[in-house]
């Protein structure tokens, strides 16, 4: 008995699929990773995946296995673009506030064992 064919618009969705989740595993290694050379390969692998992943959606575009949603409006983007900006400016803000909040006992500590008087 004959197993039924897969079309190959059904075999590159699967790739495709496949592809942006190992790219969401490697960036969350990335992330994750403590080492440098580690984060590295994962960063490495991250880019040779979206690479393949851009690929084989303009190889499925050009073959008509991929339609694209509507266009989203300018408008649209420029809002979300606008939120993601603050955000990213707000996380900047915190992680600065952490780091000198982290290093001002250090320095007091120093300066008190140096002898200098601590300035709060």
């Amino acid at each position: 008995m004959q197993q039924p064919k897969l079309p190959d618009a059904d075999w590159a969705y699967t790739v495709l699929a496949d592809l942006k989740r190992v790219v969401r595993e490697y960036a969350t290694a990335a992330t994750e990773s403590t080492c440098p050379e580690i984060r590295k390969l994962f960063t490495d692998l991250t880019n040779s995946t979206l690479q393949m992943q851009g690929e084989l959606y303009n190889a499925m575009q050009a073959a008509n296995m991929y339609d694209t949603s509507s266009p989203a409006l300018r408008q649209d983007i420029q809002k979300q673009l606008q939120t993601y900006q603050q955000t990213q400016q707000q996380t900047q803000q915190f992680i600065q506030q952490r780091t000198a909040g982290q290093a001002a006992p250090f320095m007091q500590q120093s300066q008190q064992q140096q002898g200098a008087p601590a300035y709060n």
